[in-house]
């Protein structure tokens, strides 16, 4: 098992350099020149040399890589162009507040939608389990700016119950700070809880007519021993990787979450970025986005692992 954790780690460390590679030659060494991408095409031939020296721009591409690269490893994730401050600052406190956005979202993702997985599975056929099925497949058809846009005019405008943009801190009151976040998490929680509940399900038909799951009922277990203790622990596994891979898509549904609530977290200083040609910040952003992705797979794989003793990483199957 440690041996298979290094190994993964070795693989981010190899995964975060390849896309450092991507990421720098995407924003800065693709054809086009960047300092008139920033300045706009009517910049004067001055301004344009000025940022130009400023940025780097007239060493040989590699040069830029590594001087890039290696602020990066050093901590140093640059400057901002329109900000004109350190990234660094602005950066983590957006990724705090989308950590907790993401955060709580991820939790309710994997509560409710492995227990509406399970309640449809074992009820296989009958006419609850034809209810939460047809709600998932409403729930998945349903773009996620669209349950942004209703959730925004129902309980903002219309019912008037929470504020329809912002954030709060803590230190204004645990009761502001959550109205601030219902709506965003609201919307995050619907737009992905229909892909674990539809996964759940199929793992959970799939599992209740195993064997071993047939004996622990010839055994006379109550049902609801065999559920949790047999069945529900080998039907997540496959549930485990589809959160991992929501966590990708979550990171694109905060960009646009964050961006009609007016949340200021990660997603909207991408979309700032990317609005105002800000080099250095949009290549921060997309490398933390890149780590985040990154370490999702791995807690996905150690929880497939836990779940599974059986699995045994990094052993050849004579073994």
């Amino acid at each position: 098992m440690a041996g298979y954790v290094l190994k993964r780690l070795l693989s981010i460390a190899l995964t975060m350099a390849v896309m450092s590679v991507l990421i720098f030659w995407i924003t800065q060494v693709m054809p086009g020149n960047v300092a008139y991408m920033i300045l706009g095409d009517f910049a004067s031939p001055q301004d344009v040399a000025t940022l130009e020296a400023k940025l780097g721009l007239n060493d040989p591409a590699y040069v830029q890589y590594l001087r890039w690269a290696t602020g990066l490893l050093q901590g140093d994730l640059g400057r901002s162009l329109v900000m004109d401050r350190p990234i660094a600052p602005v950066l983590w406190d957006a990724v705090g507040k989308s950590a907790i956005l993401a955060g709580i979202s991820i939790g309710l993702v994997a509560l409710l939608g492995i227990s509406l997985g399970v309640y449809a599975g074992v009820r296989h056929g009958r006419i609850s389990d034809h209810i939460v099925s047809v709600a998932t497949y409403i729930n998945i058809a349903i773009p996620e700016f669209l349950w942004a846009i209703v959730i925004v005019m129902l309980f903002a405008g219309y019912l008037n119950w929470f504020p329809a943009t912002g954030y709060s801190d803590l230190s204004s009151g645990f009761a502001s700070w959550a109205r601030h976040l219902i709506l965003p998490v609201f919307t995050l929680v619907t737009g992905l809880i229909a892909h674990i509940s539809r996964l759940t399900r199929s793992s959970m038909i799939d599992t209740m007519q195993t064997q071993y799951v047939r004996a622990a009922r010839a055994r006379g277990l109550p049902e609801k021993l065999v559920i949790r203790r047999h069945a529900l622990p080998n039907a997540l596994l496959p549930t485990i990787t589809i959160l991992a891979i929501d966590v990708g898509i979550m990171m694109g549904g905060i960009v646009v979450v964050e961006t009609i609530f007016s949340y200021p977290g990660l997603g909207r200083l991408l979309m700032f970025a990317i609005q105002n040609m800000d080099v250095p910040l949009l290549q921060a952003c997309m490398m933390v986005i890149t780590f985040v992705y990154a370490a999702a797979n791995l807690i996905a794989d150690l929880l497939y692992a836990f779940l599974n003793p059986k699995v045994r990483y990094g052993r050849s199957s004579s073994e």
